[in-house]
């Protein structure tokens, strides 16, 4: 495919489902866009959410490339701050030397958290201003050529696991630019600064011994189906279950009514949430296709990451399998 085509899995655990399918349903996912050419899967890091089933991030990851054979996989994002470099190299030098030429390191600076989530974690906010410093520490260990004067990680995996910057502001893309690293974009729920990111990131981008040349990847929300009014009716149910777990994430979350969660986007409080998936293909192969092709095209993407949200499994896989025919896959 010309464009390529890779898929982010929030590892989504719906409403009374376990956390076992949903990892159940991971694997099907990765086998699917396997199939499909997709280019990567990754996962992204989050805790204390119980609708999101990948916070041990590069668990996951091993656990998926035990189950499928080629496909790249790896962390859209693993957020740096909460750890230390040396662990993360460690664990991804790991997943490298068991499944070499196939793992991934996306890299952010977001807590993936709230503010009890962080004190949990022992992490103090300060750490978010040395992740530029801590990217660089990262980056020596897992090439071999480490910052800190009498430690390695071990094991480090004979190839050198590529790193990628993640962001939603423009800090982001200038550190991505400074380093010479890909950077990716989480347009799927932070769109509002995607055109100005990228522009900074290329036009000051320096390459380096990972990359010559700038590369963009950009998030975008899919919803392909056979039927267009069935693609149509998998987002509003989608984004209404959405909607419960931002309001609250308790059990009485399930206890609005549907008219009630279509008020509440519809007002001013819930526009902004609204507004978050602006970035999204929905309806027939056909339509995703134009939707896709146009969005890369206004933002200047090589890559595009896309999560596929319909409620039930089957529905995400036919969602995957279809889009990439439509983009020639």
């Amino acid at each position: 495919m010309s464009l390529a085509l890779s898929l982010l899995d929030l590892a989504s655990v719906q409403h009374g489902t376990s956390v076992r399918g949903s990892f159940a349903a991971s694997v099907e996912l990765a086998r699917a866009a396997e199939r499909s050419g997709f280019r990567r899967v990754w996962y992204a890091e989050h805790h204390n959410m119980p609708s999101i089933a990948s916070s041990a991030t590069s668990v996951l990851i091993g656990h998926i490339a035990d189950h499928t054979e080629s496909i790249r996989l790896g962390a859209g994002g693993v957020m740096l701050p909460n750890h230390s470099p040396l662990v993360i190299a460690e664990q991804f030098g790991t997943l490298a030397t068991l499944h070499p030429g196939r793992i991934d390191l996306g890299l952010g600076r977001a807590p993936g958290s709230d503010q009890n989530t962080m004190h949990a974690l022992r992490r103090n906010p300060a750490t978010a201003d040395t992740f530029p410093d801590d990217v660089l520490e990262l980056q020596g260990y897992l090439a071999g050529h480490s910052l800190v004067p009498g430690v390695q990680a071990v094991p480090r995996a004979d190839e050198v696991v590529p790193l990628y910057i993640l962001g939603s502001s423009l800090f982001g893309a200038r550190l991505a630019a400074q380093l010479g690293l890909p950077y990716a974009f989480a347009s799927h729920f932070a769109p509002d600064l995607l055109h100005q990111a990228v522009q900074i990131y290329r036009e000051t981008f320096q390459p380096s011994g990972q990359l010559d040349r700038p590369y963009v990847i950009a998030g975008v929300n899919v919803f392909a189906a056979e039927d267009g009014d069935l693609a149509a009716k998998q987002k509003e149910v989608a984004y209404r279950t959405r909607t419960r777990a931002f309001l609250t994430r308790g059990p009485l979350a399930h206890n609005f009514t549907d008219a009630e969660i279509d008020a509440f986007l519809a007002s001013p409080n819930g526009a902004q949430l609204a507004a978050m998936t602006r970035y999204t293909a929905v309806g027939t192969p056909s339509e995703v296709r134009d939707y896709l092709l146009a969005f890369a095209e206004g933002c200047q993407a090589d890559e595009l990451i896309t999560t596929h949200q319909a409620p039930e499994t089957d529905h995400r896989i036919r969602s995957i399998e279809l889009t990439s025919a439509a983009m020639g896959g």
